[in-house]
């Protein structure tokens, strides 16, 4: 079953509903960037960007999928 596609509109200017995903994704790991970084989340990588990066594509897909 598919959502309904309700554009965002920003100023007259139509705003593909992903976006929507991808703004809230991006707001989810900054909220938790400061839980992250309690609990050394960076030592756990040889790369924290990508992990980080990673954690970003997991939480935007997740928010994809149940919404």
């Amino acid at each position: 079953m598919t959502r309904p596609f309700s554009e965002l509109v920003v100023g007259g200017v139509l705003v593909a509903p992903f976006m929507t995903d991808v703004i809230l994704a991006l707001v989810a790991v900054v909220l938790l960037r400061p839980i992250l970084h309690a609990i050394g989340f960076a030592r756990m990588f040889s790369h924290p960007s990508i992990a980080e990066l990673s954690l970003y594509v997991v939480v935007l897909g997740l928010l994809t999928a149940i919404l």
